[in-house]
């Protein structure tokens, strides 16, 4: 499992909703490999927090989404104009279970 968080206004928050499940949504999907997709968002004070949580077959698979240096985020072209904040690498898990 991969994860990344990034955080936006709350005035922005909606728009970044709509654009990450127009935009990344799709993205992930179309990459052989990719399991799931979760996309959530929770307020975090005076701003919004997003996380992505994706799941993978394989490192190869996630090598295929984000490249050759795969502990790296991948942005969209847009990301700019709504996160105020946003991680630049993501960590990655194993899953051992699941229910």
């Amino acid at each position: 499992m991969r994860v990344w968080r990034g955080w936006t206004r709350p005035e922005d928050a909606a728009d970044y909703e709509r654009y990450m499940e127009e935009m990344a949504l799709p993205a992930y999907g179309n990459v052989e490999g990719n399991l799931a997709v979760y996309m959530a968002r929770r307020d975090d004070g005076d701003r919004v927090e997003f996380a992505m949580f994706t799941v993978w077959d394989s490192i190869e698979a996630i090598e295929r989404f984000a490249g050759p240096d795969y502990e790296r985020a991948v942005f969209f072209p847009e990301d700019e104009r709504f996160l105020v904040d946003k991680e630049l690498t993501v960590s990655h898990y194993e899953i051992y279970g699941s229910r």
